[in-house]
């Protein structure tokens, strides 16, 4: 990827995490969401498990704003005393009541501080519950995805798994942790300003309240606007997400075709529209409380022409006025506020939409109630009548039959496309077949529990698997109450040992995230020490020595003819010298078998296989 690309990709990645930061989270599509209601009542019943704290942030957040409602009264009694001593003064016939004043002061402090302690503690308890709800909703996807079938992830974007598990869950937090509190607080204060609104002046009230149409026109326009702008927004982050995951996964195969100029070319495309929604979204909400500003402004000029007369006719208290410009300020505020609010709730549906659409996917078929645990494995496998089809109106095996005795060693070969790793995720239960069945040792494979199932196997695949840790780690992965012996005369049988030790660290030697600090054909050693670790019943190999050089390959098949003696084994091989040595051969074409025998047997027919065979040794001469 060309220098330029990663400083797109990572300029891009900043800017998504200072989005995620403020609220925003992955989206995709242009439509609303689907059940606004429906969503909602679903996060309500979730929320459930913490209605108690909920009842105690909701009864805090109305004494905090209760408190801080009473204050602008008391602030006008302090304001009529200060008024009416500096007119007696004036007059002669009196001075400033200051100690009257001074109480004043202090009950409105300790108003205050009451306030400002409960709405603390408010937000403390709903910052715990919002941790709680994101472990909750992470946990819960985390489960998820180990019940899914291998088919929603051959078909879903990896990034869009992963924007669902960070970025909608984070929007789901902070909705809960910021806007919960001030949702309780902005209604309190708009009822309980009202009230008092109408203790000072019902005339002044009603002008105050005329504000309100203006408002909610203009909030009603903007939120029909902005919510499918934040709908979209979400999706273009998860596809820019999954598209800069895609590039630096495949960093050296894009590099080695050429693919920087497409590369940049689709994530400009992505960027481009992701851009375009959230800068929409963004102006949409940042012209909210300019406008309401507006609104309120006018509110101002409307009560104190109409304060100012009602005062000069001795109906109302200077410092009445006073309070009631205050209540007019707090009254248009939380008004706002829940205009602003409205907003964040509609990306926050959004989210949780995703985030329930992922937990309501289809899972993978259930494991039997009663299991079957076989004590000892023979290894005996047999395919009954096998069809299967990765959709079903697209069979890609047909009606496939054999009978495998235990340790027997059997190879399948054919051409690419023919249905041989198809096989092996039928065996291991990835997918259940459309029709016939799969039996070991004379039970069907479904009658067992994936786990003993797959506890069975041992695997070696042409695309090798570490993970970011010692080279003693990703071994043990085969066997996890191995010990330290027990791995070192692994990587000894595998022949790793013969190269562990000129790495930096030996055994101890930390694999980096993407495992480049040793080679392709190390890595296929690592794996197939794994499996020897193992010490399974059943083994699968499936190109295991196809990143291996040609001395290293004759060492593998000296360590893996010892692993498979008394073992079933399984071995799926382009490269057919590999495999004369096999008990029966398979050779499969578009899903059948269509041939079956030894090598020498085969290559007797003059069939399939010989024709297989015997093009690996043809030479291309130029006409």
């Amino acid at each position: 990827m060309s220098e330029n690309t990663n400083k797109i990709m990572a300029k891009n990645s900043r800017n998504a995490g200072r989005q995620v930061g403020m609220g925003f989270g992955p989206r995709m599509g242009g439509e609303k969401a689907r059940d606004f209601k429906g969503t909602m009542k679903k996060l309500a019943q979730y929320l459930s498990e913490y209605k108690l704290s909920i009842l105690t942030v909701l009864i805090f957040a109305i004494a905090s704003a209760g408190f801080s409602i009473v204050g602008p009264k008391i602030l006008g009694k302090a304001t009529t005393k200060l008024f009416e001593g500096v007119m007696a003064k004036i007059a002669g016939t009196g001075n400033v009541d200051f100690t009257a004043i001074g109480k004043i002061m202090i009950t409105l402090i300790g108003l205050y501080l009451l306030s400002s302690l409960f709405g603390y503690i408010q937000g403390w308890i709903m910052s715990g519950v919002s941790m709680k709800v994101s472990y909750r909703f992470r946990k819960d996807i985390s489960e998820k995805i180990n019940r899914m079938p291998f088919r929603y992830f051959d078909n879903t974007n990896q990034g869009e798994v992963l924007s669902r598990v960070t970025n909608d869950v984070d929007t789901l937090s902070q909705t809960l942790n910021q806007s919960l509190g001030q949702i309780i607080t902005s209604v309190t204060t708009v009822i309980g300003v009202l009230i008092m609104m109408f203790t000072i002046s019902w005339q002044m009230t009603l002008v105050a309240l005329a504000i309100i149409p203006i408002s909610m026109i203009l909030i009603l326009m903007i939120v029909k606007n902005s919510q499918k702008y934040f709908k979209q927004q979400q999706d273009y982050l998860g596809n820019v997400n999954g598209h800069v995951e895609e590039m630096y996964g495949g960093h050296l195969v894009m590099k080695a075709f050429n693919g920087e100029k497409k590369s940049i070319e689709k994530f400009d495309g992505l960027n481009d529209k992701l851009y375009g929604s959230a800068w929409k979204s963004q102006f949409l909400t940042s012209i909210m409380m300019p406008l309401m500003n507006f609104v309120g402004n006018l509110g101002y000029v409307g009560v104190s022409i109409l304060g100012g007369y009602l005062a000069a006719k001795r109906t109302i208290e200077v410092g009445d006025i006073q309070a009631f410009i205050q209540y007019v300020r707090q009254f248009t505020q939380p008004i706002a506020q829940i205009a602003n609010i409205s907003n964040i709730l509609q990306q926050t549906a959004a989210s949780a939409e995703r985030v329930f659409e992922f937990l309501a996917e289809e899972e993978e078929i259930p494991e039997t109630s009663d299991p079957i645990k076989l004590d000892h494995v023979e290894g005996h496998v047999e395919f009954r009548n096998v069809h299967f089809g990765y959709k079903p109106d697209q069979m890609i095996i047909h009606n496939f039959s054999v009978s495998i005795k235990p340790g027997q060693k059997v190879a399948i070969v054919g051409p690419t496309g023919a249905g041989k790793t198809t096989i092996v995720k039928l065996l291991m239960r990835f997918y259940d077949v459309n029709e016939g069945a799969i039996l070991i040792d004379g039970h069907d494979i479904r009658e067992f529990s994936r786990n003993d199932l797959r506890s069975m196997f041992g695997m070696v695949l042409q695309d090798t698997w570490v993970y970011n840790a010692s080279i003693m780690e990703n071994i043990r992965y085969g066997r996890l109450d191995a010990t330290d012996e027990e791995v070192i005369a692994a990587a000894k049988a595998a022949y790793v040992d013969s190269f562990v030790h000129t790495l930096p660290n030996g055994y101890d030697m930390i694999l980096n995230e993407e495992a480049t600090n040793v080679s392709q054909g190390q890595k296929q050693l690592i794996t197939i020490a794994r499996a020897i670790l193992a010490n399974p019943r059943i083994l699968i190999l499936d190109e295991a020595t196809s990143s291996v050089d040609t001395r290293t390959e004759i060492r593998i098949q000296k360590a893996m003819n010892n692993l498979m003696r008394n073992r079933t084994s399984f071995i799926i091989a382009h490269r057919l010298s590999t495999i004369r040595d096999a008990d029966l051969i398979l050779v499969m074409n578009q899903g059948n078998i269509v041939e079956q025998g030894t090598h020498e047997e085969l290559l007797r027919k003059g069939g399939f296989y010989a024709k297989l065979y015997t093009s690996q040794f043809e030479v291309v001469t130029a006409s």
